[in-house]
């Protein structure tokens, strides 16, 4: 192995994902450049441990459900990179897509890189948590990011050292978008063909957005505290 490759590890936050995580990672392997693939267990209470314990990659389980951003703040401590992807797990197979974040992050054509989907293919709600996460970015850095919300992301050693706030739960992509810019580091945004859950215009759907304003609203007061 040629000891001037940058390592590039794969960390896949889970919580009941059995009906996607085996597509995720099966595809995410045909990726050359992810020497190692993390998948996090936030809890999960379906068949996910039984599922990706047969899938030969490191698998670290929490006790219970914390939240998304302390499965990712789990891994960064208990993992060595020098790039980290993170990939959520309903990708399926769409995950290899990663691969054109992790390209130009390797590159160094920004020090983060983010994922832009396309226009999802369902309504879901009525974009007030993507407009209030986009501009909580716009209001701190003066930096319009349009995929504040992207899980789907690569960020360099660099950035992730110079991050000291991450946040438990569904503030973790704005509050770590945020703290990167405000550290003067760059971020680039690509087009990707990823398909993932989409959330639908019901009571369960509803309730999911409610929970994401509250905590990405939560996350950019705390981050007023933090310049």
């Amino acid at each position: 192995m040629d000891n001037t490759k940058p390592k590039v590890v794969a960390v896949i936050p889970v919580y009941n994902e059995e009906s996607f995580i085996k597509n995720t990672i099966s595809n995410i392997k045909k990726i050359d450049l992810i020497d190692e693939i993390v998948v996090v267990d936030d809890g999960s209470t379906d068949r996910t441990k039984e599922i990706v314990s047969k899938l030969d990659v490191i698998y670290i389980r929490l006790d219970k459900n914390r939240g998304k951003g302390y499965a990712i703040s789990t891994a960064i401590k208990n993992t060595k990179f020098d790039y980290l992807a993170l990939i959520d797990g309903d990708l399926g197979r769409t995950s290899d897509e990663v691969i054109k974040l992790i390209t130009p992050a390797i590159n160094n054509e920004a020090d983060v890189i983010i994922a832009r989907f396309q226009k999802p293919k369902k309504r879901g709600g009525f974009g007030l948590v993507k407009k209030l996460a986009n501009r909580g970015v716009y209001f701190y850095t003066s930096k319009n990011i349009t995929s504040t919300l992207s899980g789907q992301r690569v960020y360099s050693k660099r950035v992730i050292d110079n991050i000291d706030y991450i946040p438990n739960r569904f503030g973790v992509e704005v509050a770590m978008t945020i703290e990167a810019l405000r550290k003067g580091f760059t971020i680039k945004e690509v087009d990707v063909e990823m398909t993932h859950r989409e959330t639908e215009r019901n009571l369960e759907g509803f309730i999911h957005r409610g929970k994401q304003f509250v905590n990405i609203l939560i996350t950019l007061i705390t981050l007023a505290f933090r310049r």
